[in-house]
This record gives C-alpha cells, structure tokens and sequence, in this order.
C-alpha cells in the first residue's frame, strides 16, 4: 500500500471522519498488518454500536484481513434440536496416513496435528479468509501499537477432561515446554520470537516479543502448533523427559473429544467429552479415526460404498474422484489450499556417516554442491503434465515455492521443461558419460540418485515421470517409497522420515499454516536445520544455508510495513526457487470427501480438517 494512502486514512482517523467500524473494512481491503491497525485503533475515538460490535468486541487484526470475524459465543446459546449434546452415535473417519503420536508440539506429519485436533484446543484459528476466530480465547485481542506484545483474555469455563481448570498457567507452562531446547519440539520456532509469557491473573496473560512481531498471533493459534499443554500432566516431562511422556499417546485436552484407546499407525478412539464447555456440543458420542490403506480406497469408502463418514488428502486421480462421486453416496469437499508438491534438494551428503547420522550439515552433497546441477534437475519437471494428468481441476503447475496469500508469489517466477537445456548445463560443469552407460559423472561421482516419497499412487506416477526425465539427460534413478505413517512420523530412531532425509531429493506436499507465513518461511533458514542433536525436528530439512535467504526471514520476523513484507515473501519465494532449493510442482487444492448425511463442516485453507469437529453433525 502506498505510503500516502496510510497517511491519508490516519488522517481520517485522527479527524473523526472514519468510525471504528469503517476503519476495520478499510483495513482489510488494503492488507494491513496486526501492529499498524492496532495504532490506528488506538486513534480512533468513536464505535458504531451494531449487533456485529457486540459479537466481535475485538478485532482479531491478521495480515491478511485484520477484521474480526463473530466470535464462537454467537454459537454458544443453541436452541431446539441443536442444543442437545450427543446422540449422533460413532463418526467413522478415514486418515490413509496412519497417526503415530498425539501431542501436535513434537510431530511432524499432518496426520498427527488432525488426530491431536480432536482433542487439545488453540486459544484461537483462522478462517479461510484469515480471520481469526477465538475457541480457548475470550476473544481476539488488539497487539501493543508498537507490536511488542499482546494480552490474551481466556475464558473462565474450561476444564481439562479431568477435571482440572484451564487457566493462564497452561498457556505460560505450554511456551516453557516448547522452548525449552532439550524439548526439540517442531513448533519451536513460531515461540522463538517471544521474550516472556506472564501471567497476570488466572484468566489473563501477556506475551512480549524480543522484537516487533507482525506475527503475534502465531503463538497458542492454529491447529499446527497452537494447541495448549496441561502443566499438571506435563510439568515432569519438560525437556529431555519430553519424549517419555505417556501423554504422547493418551493426551488430556480441552477438546468435545476424549481419546479412549490409541494403537499408533493404526486407530484413535475417542469419547465424547460430556463437559465440554460449548453448550449443544459435540453432536456425535464417539469417534473412529482409522489410518492406513491408500488415498484411492480411502475416496472409495466413502464416495461409493459410505462405509466412511469422511476422508481426508485425496490425493487420487481427477478421474477416479470424478467417477466415484457419480456413485451418488457423497461429495468432495474441495479448499483452495495453501500447499504445493515438490521435491526437496539435499545440500547435505546422504552417503556419508557423522557420529551415527547422515545428511548431517556439515557435509555437503558431492552433485547438489552445483547450481547448474540443481538447475538440470528442475529443468527435467514435466510440471503441466503433473499437475493436468494427475491432479486435475485439484492442482495447478507452479512455479513458486509458497503460493498463499496470493499476493507473496513472485510474479517473474516460470517453470520451464527443457531436457536439452538441462543437458547443456550438466556439459558446462564437465559432467560426462565417461563410461558410455548412460550416466554422467561429476568430479568423479556417478550421477545415482536416490528419490524417495510416501507411498500414494498419484506420487508413484509422479516419481516415474520424474524418473524418466532424468534418465534421459545422465541420471540414474532409484525410486523409494515409504508407508506414511513412517516417512512423516517425529520418530528420532527411524531413518526413513521425510525429516532423516536420507536420499538425494524427496517430494511431499508443504504449505504455510496462517496468513502470515515466517513460521513456514524457517524451512530455509540455517538455523532451523534437522539433524541429530535436535532429534531432527527442525523445519530445514534441506540442511541449506544462505546467509542472504537467513537476513531476509530474520527482518520477516519484525517487518511491520505490509509492502516491504510482500516483498520480503517474494524475496523468500525467489531465492528458494532459482537457487533450487526445492523445486514446486503442483499448488494442490485441499480435497477430502464425505458422505451426503454429513454437516456442520467448516474447512478452513490454513487449519486442520478436524480443528471444528466439534460442530460437525449429522442430518436426515
């Protein structure tokens, strides 16, 4: 936004000439962030009192729409049939990537943060449109103008399912546990930023930033790292105990859902929560979510046989989807997603050992060391044919990285598919078939590369396009394909998760978890590298390091002007790509399906499938 576009609207403020209301839509429509709203609210001296004020006392400011959206207490005085509490009998739901671990802070996989969503609760989520809705929150609270840090409201009617009070306790204890390195939780760096959780009484609580942070609500917010620990369960399992907690697998939330029975990789059982403190919810008594099979049996199960109430990442053939849909038995439940596929370059040397570890950062990879080598790879990505054969109307071709908000994708970044230019680049480094077998070398090192992703038909057909391209210009190809449940589980002992990485390149699908992605844009940064001594829970998994990518995430981190942070983004976005360090291939759609019966779903673009499971109901 242009600077005397700010200036002039501040100028109305100051005047008188825009109410608070009208300042809020104005605000939304020009992108401003958190911390700049909130100074001009500060400013603002009168308030419409509308029936929309008194649902949204305070404005839950997002860098994508600083707005508030009606906060859960218009939900919470149902009336007639809604308001009674069970009855709806078992929700059968269909993960094909099994849950491994049900405490959200040391996963790592999608899977694992849904089944914790049952059952552990942020202090607030976000809509599709970035707005911010509070649950374990009183209601969305306005940051200090000079962004430095933000009070929480709780509210006063929560119990754990104990029993226990949920208090501001929790939310400070749950910062301590994350932060605390012998932790290595995965969600630590979206907690990094803060100086201090305090608690100020038992329902309200201040958290200071070491800096200005656009990012404030990052923190205890989203279903990928928000979710509140028990200190009374948890407080002698902090650090390196953090592992042996028998709460990992037997979680005690606040959730409308109590886990009866977990078997890991396998299925979650949960209760309904009879204290819940949203009156007339949850509707079902219990909950089944199976894990394991495959994307296209999971579509099948409910699409045509309805033996499944909801299946969640169909990631299966346009067509297959099409033509199971026509079965009549239910329907696909698509979201514009903030996610892409793409494969992941190894910087590190997965063939060499470092104290029991490979891929350790201080290696480097023998081919991946040479950008043009890089750029061969990307070259070689039939991306269009991906994205129209395999995905369909659920996946684009992309070229950029992070492709949500729309406004952080670079718009001078292309894909191109060119196998002689590819070729080319490798004669430049001196990349020969000295051997006449058909594969290069390269400073001596034969061009075999190992590639390796989950196992789902739609990635198998993926690796072999991949596979063909690469072998045309001097690659030697070895496919690996992993069960999901193991290639995206948090388990340090395994050396086949995607977090190991212990292969050449690897593809899986990655995206931001809120509208305001530098918790995402870490994946970069050298700091946040995986490797053995923090268990590999850190987001780097492509154990890169450039010193120029760490400057621009460091000043994402306090950036309060919303044109220099769109910037930054795209910087993000650019050197990612044309330094190849992942390569985007498809922006993918988020698809699930459920049955026709099914109601009261509420998909959000930047939240789990199960963050508002508790008004999930069924009709007819």
């Amino acid at each position: 936004m242009a600077q005397d576009t700010l200036d002039q609207l501040r100028m109305d403020v100051l005047e008188g000439r825009v109410s608070r209301r009208a300042l809020l839509k104005r605000a939304a429509a020009l992108g401003l962030t958190a911390p700049v709203v909130a100074s001009l609210l500060a400013a603002c001296q009168r308030e419409e009192a509308t029936p929309e004020a008194t649902q949204a006392p305070a404005p839950g400011t997002t860098p994508a729409a600083p707005a508030a959206t009606p906060t859960e207490a218009a939900e919470e005085t149902p009336s007639g049939e809604a308001a009674q509490r069970g009855g709806g009998g078992l929700l059968r739901l269909l993960w094909w990537q099994a849950p491994t671990i049900l405490n959200p802070h040391l996963a790592q996989g999608t899977k694992d943060f849904d089944a914790s969503s049952v059952v552990l609760e942020a202090l607030a989520y976000f809509d599709s449109d970035g707005n911010l809705i509070p649950r374990l929150a009183a209601e969305i609270p306005e940051p200090s103008p000079d962004g430095l840090s933000v009070t929480w409201k709780l509210r006063q009617d929560v119990k754990w399912h104990d029993g226990t009070p949920f208090t501001a306790k929790d939310v400070k204890f749950t910062y301590d546990y994350i932060i605390n390195e012998a932790t290595t939780a995965t969600t630590y760096g979206s907690y990094e930023p803060i100086e201090s959780v305090e608690v100020v009484d038992d329902y309200t609580v201040t958290v200071t930033f070491k800096e200005p942070n656009p990012a404030w609500f990052v923190p205890f917010c989203g279903s990928f790292g928000g979710q509140i620990l028990p200190e009374h369960i948890l407080k002698d399992f902090v650090g390196e105990q953090a592992r042996n907690a028998p709460f990992n697998l037997n979680p005690v939330g606040t959730g409308p859902f109590k886990v009866r029975e977990f078997r890991p990789g396998d299925v979650v059982l949960y209760d309904l929560n009879p204290d819940y403190y949203i009156p007339g919810k949850p509707f079902f008594d219990e909950i089944e979510l199976k894990g394991g099979g495959d994307a296209t049996s999971a579509a099948r199960a409910v699409l045509q046989t309805g033996e499944v109430d909801y299946a969640w990442n169909l990631q299966v053939e346009a067509q297959v989807l099409q033509q199971l849909e026509q079965a009549g038995n239910g329907k696909l439940v698509i979201v514009p997603g903030a996610s892409a596929e793409r494969i992941m370059v190894n910087f590190a040397d997965p063939n060499t050992e470092v104290n029991g570890a490979r891929s350790e950062p201080t290696t480097q990879h023998p081919l991946f060391k040479e950008l043009k080598i890089r750029q061969a790879l990307a070259l070689a990505i039939q991306r269009d044919v991906i994205a129209e054969q395999l995905y369909g109307p659920a996946g684009d071709a992309t070229a950029n990285n992070l492709n949500a908000p729309e406004k952080y994708k670079h718009p001078d970044l292309s894909w191109e598919f060119n196998l002689e230019k590819a070729a080319a680049l490798l004669d430049e480094v001196g990349a020969v078939d000295s051997d006449g077998d058909g594969v290069r070398e390269f400073n001596g090192v034969p061009f075999n590369i190992r590639y390796q992703t989950s196992i789902n038909p739609v990635r198998q057909k993926t690796q072999e396009i991949v596979k063909n391209a690469l072998e045309q210009i001097g690659f030697r190809v070895e496919l690996k394909s992993v069960d999901a449940a193991v290639f995206f589980s948090s388990d340090p002992g395994n050396p086949d998760t995607y977090g190991h990485f212990y292969t050449d390149i690897e593809m899986y699908t990655n995206g931001p978890g809120n509208p305001y992605p530098v918790d995402w844009a870490r994946r970069y940064h050298s700091e946040r590298i995986a490797q053995q001594s923090n268990n590999w829970a850190g987001e780097n998994i492509t154990r890169y390091k450039n010193p120029e990518m760490d400057k621009v995430i460091d000043q994402l981190q306090t950036e309060l002007d919303p044109d220099k942070q769109t910037e930054l983004f795209r910087q993000v976005n650019w050197i990612s790509v044309t330094d190849v360090v992942e390569i985007p291939i498809v922006h993918r759609a988020d698809v699930g399906a459920r049955v026709n019966a099914l109601a009261g779903l509420n998909p959000s673009t930047w939240e789990s499938d199960l963050y508002d499971i508790g008004a999930w109901k069924r009709e007819g």
